[in-house]
């Protein structure tokens, strides 16, 4: 099963507010101003013609009487543990999506609940609903791929929230769909596949795969048989990936952050304030982790996304570490040996190449031992009491991030 959580932000925000209720409500980046983007849109505003990830003001202009809720990022996590929860109960093979999305596999489960796998969803939406408030579709199938298709393209429109794809009758339902319905067929990916003359997930089902391999070497070169070949299966609805819990627990190949700046940063100085607060946030990543990183890497992109600027290059250090200043200080060479002199308005800090963070080499000049325990001590404060509690001089400069970055999750306030 694929159980999705409707219209999941502003659904809390009206569970939580009975005033909300008959009302449209979105949950948005700054009703005060009246800007950002939609981040949710309940059933009652998606009527008036707002979406998700549309402009703020576009939302109110469409629904005047439109309530907007500013995100609270802490709760909806709070929210989605909780429902993850009651899943559990029914089974304990639950792997997360998304904040409210999760797979869920009830094979070895539904003979202890009895009834159809359709009565066991329908439990699960009754007691989700009790439980939270909140309203769960389930797409139910014999794989992942189908299940989260069954889930997008008829649970969601379905008056029960509930449907069943069945693979023998793919033909009658998910072949008659368009191109663009197909999971992971972007708006650019649809334009390749009609490009190709398919127009039907039916037709790319029943495109031979050699012929499809061949169309994709086309256009995207030799090495695109493994991308023919996986959109091949998805529209034939084959999947052998099981729901597994731990999926989001296997060890990281890198760690990163990146942050979308208030506005454009024009020079080098206040770049580097920001860059030293993502490097910060990195490290401590990775010494919660007992990793140090070799490889480290810097991005920078400019505001303008249809004539975009930037670079995005690494570097690998002479030995691991994970201690901010040494990785700043080669974040710092990329920055000035790439960057364009072009305003910025993203930059992005990674980590990568890890090795066992309590085995490292030690040198005869080396500091590291001093400046380790000094970032332990900080660490402890910052887990503590929060970011805020320590930081560097430079944040609360007029380009320093940190402290609203502080009091965000996600980049969303708590």
């Amino acid at each position: 099963m694929l159980a999705d959580c409707q219209s999941f932000y502003a659904s809390v925000e009206k569970a939580h507010n009975p005033a909300y209720a008959g009302k449209p409500v979105v949950v948005a980046g700054d009703p005060e101003r009246r800007s950002g983007i939609v981040l949710a849109a309940c059933p009652l505003a998606k009527a008036m013609g707002v979406t998700t990830a549309q402009r703020l003001g576009e939302a109110v202009a469409k629904c005047p009487d439109v309530v907007i809720v500013r995100p609270r990022m802490a709760e909806y996590i709070r929210i989605s543990l909780q429902i993850s929860d009651i899943y559990r109960s029914y089974t304990d093979l639950v792997e997360p999506y998304s904040i409210d999305e999760q797979f869920l596999d009830v094979t070895g489960t539904l003979h202890l609940h009895g009834g159809s796998p359709e009565e066991m969803a329908r439990r699960m939406q009754q007691q989700v609903l009790a439980e939270t408030g909140i309203y769960c579709r389930f797409g139910i199938a014999e794989n992942k791929i189908l299940a989260k298709t069954a889930c997008d393209n008829y649970a969601k429109k379905n008056e029960s929230g509930l449907y069943v794809l069945h693979k023998h009758g793919l033909e009658d339902t998910l072949w008659t769909l368009p191109i663009h319905k197909l999971f992971m067929s972007g708006n650019r990916m649809t334009h390749h596949f009609q490009s190709m003359g398919i127009e039907t997930i039916g037709q790319l089902a029943k495109t031979p795969l050699d012929r499809l391999k061949q169309l994709m070497r086309r256009k995207f070169g030799k090495n695109s048989d493994i991308n023919a070949e996986l959109y091949w299966r998805i529209a034939n609805g084959e999947d052998d990936s099981p729901v597994t819990p731990q999926t989001h627990e296997a060890a990281p190949q890198s760690i990163g952050h990146q942050m979308t700046l208030p506005r454009d940063y024009g020079s080098l100085e206040e770049i580097k304030v920001v860059l030293l607060e993502l490097t910060e946030l990195v490290c401590q990543r990775c010494r919660s982790k007992g990793f140090m990183g070799q490889v480290i890497a810097v991005g920078c992109q400019g505001a303008d996304f249809d004539r975009p600027t930037g670079f995005f290059r690494q570097l690998k250090m002479i030995d691991p570490t994970n201690v901010t200043n040494q990785v700043y200080r080669l974040a710092v060479q990329l920055l000035e040996r790439h960057w364009d002199g072009q305003p910025v308005r993203k930059v992005g800090v990674t980590l990568a190449q890890f090795q066992d963070g309590e085995q490292y080499q030690l040198a005869m000049f080396d500091d590291r031992e001093r400046a380790m325990a000094l970032e332990r001590a900080t660490d402890a404060l910052k887990e503590k009491y929060g970011d805020s509690i320590i930081m560097r001089a430079v944040s609360v400069t007029a380009a320093g991030q940190a402290r609203d970055r502080s009091g965000k999750i996600g980049g969303h306030y708590k």
